[in-house]
């Protein structure tokens, strides 16, 4: 009998964390393939009204991803992790989880037995190479695979889990609906934006300064453009948000005060 998979984290806390991505293996920064986790697993974030804070890209060094994950390790982040958890000796995700929180590998009865199933079922022989992948940090917990049963783990509100996609995005989902259901849509992004046309950034620097300080419960933000045959240079400025009424009530009075710091450039202006 396998042992129980994870239950919800801390539901009581409504608090919404960072969450930070890893994406591990060479073949990525090598060009070999191209990343997909990092646009579907904004997409599943923001289904869930969440939203991705950071982005780590790591090769196949046991050394440099245990020191990547043992600064992940020293927050309060929520961090999902694709890639290198197989059997084969490019792969260093558990060791390095493991080196990084300072606990030993230990082979895991639920995994194993998965494995087994899954042998059972496919008519492969249940041999040393497969049950590695049962090998995670001591006091892991699994995060099923829907696609062959073969689990991934988590451990310190860290999530494990392959780097196929086909495998990977099932575990995520499934991580984001069973662990962390009382962070679903928690708050609301309020965005307020305008285009602001033939204005070099530097222009508009000390006026963002100083409506962020001003409005401290928003973030001010500008993507330059240089323009196409469709729009002339401009720049995207825009003031948002996370969070309830109050946040929406400071982006409505920032992007305001934002209007009134630009009318003295008398530059063209289209509301977004």
């Amino acid at each position: 009998m396998t042992e129980p998979l994870n239950t919800p984290l801390n539901p009581s806390d409504t608090s919404i964390p960072s969450i930070g991505l890893i994406v591990v293996g060479d073949e990525i920064l090598s060009g070999l393939r191209q990343d997909k986790h990092v646009p579907a697993v904004i997409e599943r974030l923001k289904a869930r009204g969440l939203s991705l804070s950071w982005v780590a890209m790591v090769g196949d060094d046991r050394q440099y991803l245990a020191d990547t994950l043992r600064r992940s390790f020293a927050t309060d982040h929520i961090v999902l992790s694709c890639g290198g958890i197989g059997g084969t000796p490019d792969d260093h995700t558990r060791q390095a989880a493991a080196m990084a929180l300072g606990r030993p590998i230990v082979r895991h009865p639920g995994a194993m037995e998965l494995i087994r199933q899954r042998c059972e079922e496919s008519g492969q022989p249940l041999d040393e190479f497969r049950l590695r992948m049962a090998d995670f940090p001591a006091d892991a917990t699994l995060i099923p695979n829907p696609y062959n049963r073969i689990a991934g783990f988590t451990v310190n509100r860290h999530h494990f889990v392959p780097g196929f996609p086909v495998m990977a995005w099932p575990m995520i989902d499934w991580v984001l609906d069973t662990l962390y259901p009382h962070l679903h849509h928690r708050s609301v992004e309020h965005k307020k934006a305008l285009r602001l046309f033939n204005t070099p950034e530097a222009r508009i620097t000390p006026i963002m300064e100083m409506l962020e300080s001003r409005f401290p419960l928003t973030r001010l933000y500008s993507l330059p453009s240089v323009g196409d045959d469709k729009l002339a240079r401009h720049i995207e400025l825009g003031v948002k948000a996370r969070g309830g009424e109050a946040e929406a009530a400071q982006v409505e009075a920032c992007f305001e005060a934002l209007l009134q710091a630009l009318s003295p450039l008398a530059a063209p202006i289209e509301l977004l």
